[in-house]
């Protein structure tokens, strides 16, 4: 650092080249909110600045430290970058979710690693970097959310179409398949909704996604405080269209639809994985087994009531999956009712119960790590399956995935969506969710399909919207 020069953070958002399917759609992609954080957080003594791969392949750019978030899909590309400025002798830090299960391997690839959320110990790490004493590694605590920074939202790219904000952090559930507990904790830790909605207010895009993994909660205390949330959004006139991730209990008090359709709630996403309770339990999708499968279809009914599109996400390759097992749920998707579809492939990632059974057994394939990585983005079969071979599974996963997102069906889907919800945003929404999934899996196949032109051809977009929109 130059004397009497403010000294350089550059903080680096990485984005997995092998699948890119979505990031050709900017309504599929969201402001990296832990960057944003970070820099809310750094003292105003330093120069930030945030390069966002979502928009541009990262090029060199001078800094004094670099920091890096990944996701386990993205940590190659993070060691990668990381590399570039090592060989110049400037300093790294990765942290995230990846770098928090596998902490040894992380270690390997920068010359600092933060474990856990950093808001406890960023501080402490520009201090000791500022003193020349930045130590290996620093792990972060736990800490009660009140009175948590907002996010330097001006740092975010422009073209972002959404605005995100968070109300919750944590999650109760242990899903076989999921880490969020390992990572966030086992209990819901609450913002004051006041600071939420002071977040909200500041947010310059029409469009909001709340990136809690359940914004409404499991229980009455937190269904209440989701009701609280969506008044005060009315009362303050904060007119936003949003979506959001809840559970399949979500569509037992009615008043929480209500005042979500009020406050500007367009959709829900809703983690359904299977039809098969027997699947639902090897899960441990204790909600799901408890309202039970056959309430599923009513539950997205009661959304559309309130003119909420319902996305459900489902999982092919559990582990009692056949061939037979599969073109039912994709039978059953079809003929759901539900809006919109999220069609993943089991993917056992670190810091998960799923990805510790699978290593003790010998399962996981792909195990050359770091660099097969960048296989595990939910669309690659990356274990050894119980009941099929993995070509097999990989032949019949594409096969359901082509009906699900077969054009026609998508468009039957918009139609219905449209009529059910009476909701143009809410059914468009939902489209382009489809869309999304489906560019991504066709991607290499066929040219992305023009939603937009698609829409003002045949419905005049502007149009629509005014005629239905509420």
């Amino acid at each position: 650092m130059k004397a009497g020069k403010k000294p350089k953070l550059l903080l680096i958002n990485p984005l997995n080249s092998r699948r890119t399917g979505l990031a050709q759609n900017r309504d599929s992609i969201y402001p990296p909110m832990a960057l944003g954080i970070i820099a809310a957080l750094t003292p105003d003594h330093w120069d930030i600045e945030l390069y966002d791969e979502n928009f541009e392949p990262f090029s060199f750019r001078e800094a004094d430290l670099v920091g890096i978030t990944a996701l386990t899909a993205t940590i190659n590309r993070a060691y990668q970058i990381a590399g570039m400025y090592r060989e110049k002798g400037i300093k790294t830090i990765i942290g995230g979710i990846h770098v928090s299960m596998m902490p040894h391997e992380a270690a390997r690839y920068a010359d600092c690693i933060v474990k856990g959320e950093a808001e406890s110990v960023w501080k402490t790490i520009l201090t000791d970097f500022e003193a020349g004493m930045l130590q290996p590694s620093y792990e972060g605590k736990l800490l009660p959310l009140a009175g948590s920074v907002s996010p330097r939202i001006d740092l975010y790219n422009k073209d972002y179409e959404f605005g995100t904000v968070q109300t919750t952090r944590g999650c109760p559930m242990a899903c076989d398949f999921c880490s969020v507990h390992t990572f966030n904790g086992n209990c819901y830790r609450t913002r004051p909704l006041e600071e939420v909605l002071r977040d909200l207010e500041q947010i310059p895009q029409q469009n909001v996604y709340f990136i809690d993994d359940n914004l409404v909660g499991h229980n009455k205390l937190m269904a209440n405080r989701a009701i609280s949330l969506f008044k005060e959004m009315v009362h303050r006139g904060i007119q936003k269209d949003w979506w959001c991730s809840t559970s399949i209990n979500v569509a037992e008090n009615e008043e929480v639809l209500e005042w979500a359709a009020k406050s500007g709630c367009r959709m829900m996403f809703l983690g359904i994985e299977s039809e098969d309770i027997e699947q639902l339990k090897a899960s441990n999708k204790k909600v799901n087994v408890r309202i039970g499968v056959d309430q599923f279809e009513q539950v997205f009914r009661k959304l559309n009531k309130y003119g909420i599109a319902a996305l459900g996400a489902f999982i092919y390759g559990l582990e009692t999956d056949t061939p037979e097992k599969m073109r039912a749920r994709t039978d059953y998707i079809l003929n759901s009712g539900i809006d919109a579809i999220q069609a993943t492939l089991l993917t056992p990632l670190p810091g998960t119960l799923l990805f510790d059974r699978y290593i003790k057994e010998g399962r996981i394939v792909y195990n050359n790590f770091p660099q097969d990585w960048e296989r595990y983005h939910y669309a690659e079969v990356v274990f050894k399956p119980s009941l099929m071979v993995r070509d097999e599974l990989d032949r019949e996963v594409k096969a359901n995935w082509a009906r699900l997102y077969e054009l026609k069906h998508i468009k039957q889907r918009f139609i219905r969506s449209l009529k059910k919800t009476r909701n143009a945003t809410a059914a468009i929404w939902s489209m382009t969710n489809n869309i999304q999934l489906r560019n991504l899996v066709f991607e290499n196949e066929t040219e992305f399909f023009d939603l937009k032109s698609f829409l003002n051809e045949n419905f005049g977009l502007d149009k629509l919207k005014k005629s239905t929109d509420k």
